[in-house]
């Protein structure tokens, strides 16, 4: 980044910062004045709430504030490791301790400004045993009065070696020099409307808040603000996406798709073919179909997508279905291919690892309209690749890819109708968020006679008789997975990988047959071992994540997943869902790499009691957030650095609904009232408001 005398100047060129400050506050985030100053504080402490550690009462709550010192570690005989420190202010001396908290081994240091919460108890001298702390400053020669300026003090996110006093100092200088740069983002009438406060005052009382309510107040405006521009965008995208008109109508004709209803082993159930009324409406009108298919693991949601295809088929266009990675495409042509060819549908497979001999005979094909449906990956949106005459584009775990990847393919025909796929069941607030321009159909049921799986979190200390389990399961004529988070040991990550986990297995299961894949192996490699456990010519197979989604074996009714606490909620249930696909009784088993996560991982108590994939998701979004689940940069939006979905919904529906009612008033912005608005987004938005174009 070149230097800038505005908010995007580096954070470095700051008064109070440096190379070396700049680099620990990159790693929370901060990369220029612009992510300083909107830097939310974590939570406040209330001055006027701390006392003197002389007036903290026996056998009552209390909160004070002093200087360690003294701090150390010792062993105890039945509670583990004891953190203890000492505080002292100029009225007295506090005793400190925390049991079996290794992680605050080397937290304390002599010098260190804290704050302490808890119950006070006395033993010799008043004490606090495992109380709450947060550590104001790590430097003795700090200018105190600076950093207790006021009678609020907030409290920053920090990084290792990073203290609150090393970030509330440069903000001072940072809002002294910048905060004349922020011009208004919303208009006048939606900030008395809702009782906001300007941009400068929300960024001034947002870290010199005189009263809690002001920082309250700071804090609502700015997350009110990105929900309002995130719904504006996503508004212009719908109804860009709405005007999109394509070559004709697609009429479902019954001579493919009544057939392969014939030719299906089962039933659908009552919710797919709900769902199929839905696509057939859309798909037989004059305007493009743009339709999200959510359902949880297991409910049939590739089976839906391929009777959308044949119906694009039976109208003489051609159908494309993109998958994320190459095995996930692999698998779904695998699956289908031979139904297909009874139906008279040609189907071929394209991802990089075609050969180039092979893949220009494809292209020439596909060009040709020789091939129907096309399954690959994103080899499909390369330049050269051109089809005769697309009318219907199927996405399959659609948050892996860009918002631009799919714009790419879609260009590849005339407006053609458009169908996205996830196996990630998307809570309500996510997927208004998110997928507000897209009409959503949820497949709420799987096909009936499927059993429960039974999952179970274990240690280390059990693989025994874990082993014995799967070996019992396997001489019933069962399979199992045994997946694994790396392809190779990693130096930082004391993980277990799978090419050492593949030869410990094969030795402890020297009479079974073993098999190893992950994502380097050669295509051709990956779809013989797949149809060797597809047949089941292997007991085992070791994996890494490559299997979490579209993998299909009935007969595969054990899964055994390494370093669960890797993972998030919503992968590990991808992952579950490879196993419970038939009749059979199914088990997950988590081992965990450390037998503290099992006490101390509040996600894989609640995965293994909970089954339901929306309920999984919403825990998932409380706990990591939705850009750490379905990637929002991926869908060319804004991002979103302050809001949290789930506390701050109330204010996300209020900026949906003044976003709508905007856009229905003054769509091109061109009032006086909304010149606030009309600069924000060609100054700040001007390249997400691009992506609404193709999006």
């Amino acid at each position: 980044m070149k230097f800038q005398s505005g908010p995007e100047t580096e954070i470095q060129f700051l008064k109070g910062i440096g190379p070396k400050r700049a680099l620990l506050l990159n790693k929370i985030g901060v990369q220029t004045i612009n992510d300083l100053l909107f830097l939310v504080p974590r939570r406040y402490i209330d001055r006027t709430q701390l006392v003197k550690i002389r007036d903290l009462n026996i056998d009552a709550d209390g909160t004070t504030s002093g200087k360690i010192i003294a701090a150390g570690t010792r062993r105890t005989k039945n509670k583990g490791d004891l953190v203890r420190i000492v505080v002292s202010d100029e009225t007295g001396i506090l005793d400190v301790a925390w049991f079996n908290r290794p992680d605050l081994k080397n937290k304390f240091r002599v010098n260190q400004q804290i704050v302490i919460s808890g119950t006070v108890t006395f033993y010799g001298r008043k004490q606090m045993v495992n109380p709450f702390y947060e550590i104001i400053s790590d430097e003795s020669n700090q200018d105190e009065s600076f950093v207790y300026a006021g009678s609020i003090i907030p409290i920053y996110p920090l990084t290792e070696g990073l203290s609150n006093w090393e970030i509330r100092r440069p903000m001072q200088n940072a809002i002294d020099l910048y905060l004349k740069y922020y011009a208004e983002t919303l208009p006048d009438y939606l900030l008395d409307q809702h009782n906001f406060s300007g941009i400068k005052t929300a960024i001034y009382n947002l870290h010199f808040p005189k009263k809690l309510s002001d920082a309250s107040n700071a804090r609502e405006r700015l997350v009110y603000e990105e929900c309002f521009y995130l719904e504006l965008i996503l508004t212009l995208r719908k109804l860009s996406s709405q005007e999109n008109k394509k070559g004709r109508p697609l009429i479902e004709k019954n001579t493919l798709t009544k057939k392969l209803l014939k030719s299906l082993p089962y039933e659908l159930t009552q919710s797919q073919k709900k769902v199929l009324d839905e696509i057939r409406n859309d798909l037989a009108r004059e305007k493009s179909m743009n339709r999200l298919l959510q359902g949880d693991v297991g409910s049939g949601k590739t089976v839906i997508a391929i009777y959308a295809t044949l119906i694009a088929i039976e109208n003489n266009f051609q159908a494309a279905f993109m998958a994320p990675t190459e095995i996930l495409a692999e698998q779904h042509y695998l699956v289908w291919q031979h139904q297909l060819a009874k139906l008279n549908v040609s189907s071929c497979l394209l991802t990089g690892s075609v050969k180039t001999k092979d893949k220009a005979q494809l292209m020439h094909e596909i060009e040709q309209g020789k091939i129907d449906l096309i399954f690959g990956t994103h080899a499909l949106i390369e330049e050269n690749i051109k089809f005769k005459k697309l009318g219907l584009v199927v996405i399959d775990e659609q948050h892996r890819f860009g918002v631009m990847q799919r714009a790419e393919l879609i260009n590849k025909g005339l407006n053609p109708d458009f169908l996205v796929m996830t196996a990630t069941p998307i809570p309500r607030t996510l997927q208004m968020t998110l997928y507000g321009d897209l009409d959503v159909s949820i497949l709420s049921e799987k096909p009936p006679g499927r059993k429960k799986i039974i999952t179970k979190l274990t240690t280390d200390k059990d693989r025994l008789k874990v082993y014995k389990f799967v070996q019992e399961k396997i001489n019933e004529g069962r399979q199992a997975y045994i997946v694994c988070p790396l392809i190779e040991e990693s130096e930082k990550l004391d993980l277990k990988a799978a090419i050492k986990t593949f030869e410990e297995i094969k030795t402890s299961f020297p009479y079974n047959r073993v098999g190893l894949i992950h994502g380097r192996l050669k295509s051709t490699e990956r779809i013989a071992i797949m149809e060797q456990f597809r047949k089941h010519d292997l007991d085992i197979l070791v994996t890494t994540t490559v299997i979490e989604v579209g993998v299909d074996i009935v007969n595969a009714t054990i899964m055994i997943i390494e370093h669960p606490e890797r993972f998030g909620l919503a992968q590990l249930h991808q992952l579950r869902g490879r196993i419970g696909r038939g009749s059979e009784i199914s088990y997950c088993i988590l081992i965990p790499g450390d037998v503290s996560f099992i006490y101390a991982s509040e996600r894989l108590k609640f995965f293994e009691k909970t089954d339901d994939g929306f309920l999984l998701a919403e825990k998932d979004l409380e706990l990591r957030g939705p850009g750490e689940i379905l990637g929002t940069r991926q869908h060319g939006l804004p991002d979103l650095k302050i809001a949290n979905l789930q506390q701050d919904r109330h204010l996300l529906f209020k900026a949906r609904d003044d976003a709508f009612k905007l856009i229905g008033q003054d769509p091109n912005f061109l009032k006086t009232e909304n010149t606030a608005v009309r600069n924000t987004l060609n100054n700040k938005y001007k390249d997400r408001i691009k992506l609404t174009r193709i999006g």
